[in-house]
């Protein structure tokens, strides 16, 4: 038998690929029956996740074990996790430091023996710090600026910040290696944001949309923490032990990524919807505990991709379909439109590196939906495709899915604002299919 040389391999490649992907693209995307809790998928609260089950079908289908897989914007890394758990080398990139730390401990197994005595020194040291709480208030002033404690102060009721201080320094007194930190640290911030907004006065956390609920009843933090934490050790102490092949960078995609030309051989991705989800708005609630400065996130929030920081005068690197597009919403709102180009401006610098970073002949899946912004429906997913099309991408096809919105995470409508645009939007999403032609 002769054994392929690996330039015909090579050439061979991106037929298969072609035609893997077509097919992939074509059949049942919602995995609406699918569960989504299984390894450490379900550790902490994350808004706009996709199903774990949709990057998975893709790196099953595109990539042999051993092969790199990116998100160069992971958020809480579910598909690093996929590509984690189906033996790739999984690279992950994000600016977000809560994203970070969750991705970390997700991808990282514990030994749960050892997780578990370390967590019940943290429960009874809490416990003992709350005996004397007198204490706990000065340590606060000392520890938080003016601006933090106010925050702090306006979400969380008197007993909960005692609490969460009582926890934060029982951790901080074990001097625990970093793995193990991090991971009771992800426990800490997961019973903060949650659907019911946890241990904080806030509804709707976990959907990145927080309003202070009145009378909302009091939660333990301490015997929540407690429960939670035995629940992630008995997730995470079943993960492989093969984390070696994970890599979490804290990077911004749309500067050039610390990696090769052509070194990956998949990207699946799900970049922020244009002027939707505002991660930091739950994500402060955690980082505040942990010492960031709540000013100072307020800085780092401007940075998003999507977010609404404006600055882009003209779109003269974008294609014409976009510009249309921006054109278009100037007429009614003319700062919406500069936050829409600089949403797609963002997006074609990230487009660019993957498409610097993909092996040629490989695919590259990125999911999206569109946006509403001043009545007018933006198709991201079109504008998207011609402009991963001017950088260098080929789309192949584009793939509709229907969106469960409880499973997904999607920010909801608030009591009675039943009408709101964000209940109006956000049902469907979009898998663009690209890929990066042989030289």
């Amino acid at each position: 038998m002769i054994v392929p040389s690996l330039s015909t391999l090579e050439k061979k490649q991106p037929v298969s690929a072609r035609r893997s992907l077509s097919k992939l693209l074509s059949t049942d995307l919602d995995f609406h029956r699918e569960a989504s809790n299984y390894a450490s998928h379900a550790l902490h609260a994350f808004a706009a996740k996709f199903p774990p089950q949709l990057p998975r079908i893709f790196i099953e289908g595109l990539t042999h074990k051993g092969e790199t897989v990116m998100d160069p914007m992971m958020g809480s890394g579910t598909a690093i996790v996929e590509a984690f758990l189906c033996g790739r080398r999984a690279v992950g990139f994000d600016i977000d430091p809560l994203a970070l730390t969750i991705c970390r401990v997700k991808t990282h197994p514990v030994d749960f023996l050892e997780t578990t005595w370390a967590g019940k020194r943290v429960v009874n040291s809490a416990i003992k710090l709350l005996q004397r709480a007198s204490r706990l208030e000065p340590a606060m002033r000392e520890r938080f600026s003016p601006a933090s404690l106010e925050f702090i102060d306006y979400w969380f009721g008197k007993q909960s910040q005692r609490e969460l201080m009582a926890l934060l320094l029982a951790i901080e007194r074990e001097h625990l290696e970093q793995p193990l930190l991090d991971f009771l640290k992800v426990v800490f911030s997961s019973i903060i944001i949650t659907k019911s907004g946890g241990v904080s006065l806030a509804y709707d956390l976990a959907h990145t949309r927080p309003h202070l609920l009145e009378g909302k009843p009091y939660k333990d933090a301490i015997k929540i923490f407690e429960a939670r934490l035995a629940k992630s050790a008995a997730l995470l102490s079943q993960l492989p032990s093969n984390g070696k092949h994970v890599e979490i960078q804290q990077h911004d995609c749309r500067q050039r990524l610390p990696l090769e030309e052509d070194s990956v051989q998949l990207i699946v991705t799900s970049p922020p919807y244009a002027n939707a989800i505002d991660y930091m708005r739950a994500h402060k609630f955690s980082l505040v505990w942990f010492g960031e400065d709540i000013d100072g996130l307020s800085t780092l929030r401007s940075t998003y991709i999507g977010s609404e920081k404006t600055g882009v005068p003209n779109t003269p690197d974008l294609p014409s379909s976009v510009c249309r597009a921006v054109d278009k919403l100037k007429e009614v709102d003319s700062k919406k439109s500069r936050v829409l180009a600089k949403y797609f401006a963002d997006m074609r610098l990230a487009l660019g590196e993957m498409v610097r970073v993909l092996e040629p002949g490989r695919c590259c899946i990125v999911v999206v939906g569109p946006s509403t912004m001043r009545g007018q429906t933006i198709k991201t997913h079109e504008l998207l495709s011609d402009i991963g099309n001017e950088v260098g991408f080929e789309t192949l096809d584009i793939a509709e899915r229907k969106l469960d919105r409880n499973r997904r995470m999607l920010p909801a409508a608030f009591r009675r604002n039943h009408n709101s645009q964000i209940e109006s939007r956000m049902h469907e999403e979009y898998i663009i299919g690209f890929l990066k032609p042989l030289r």
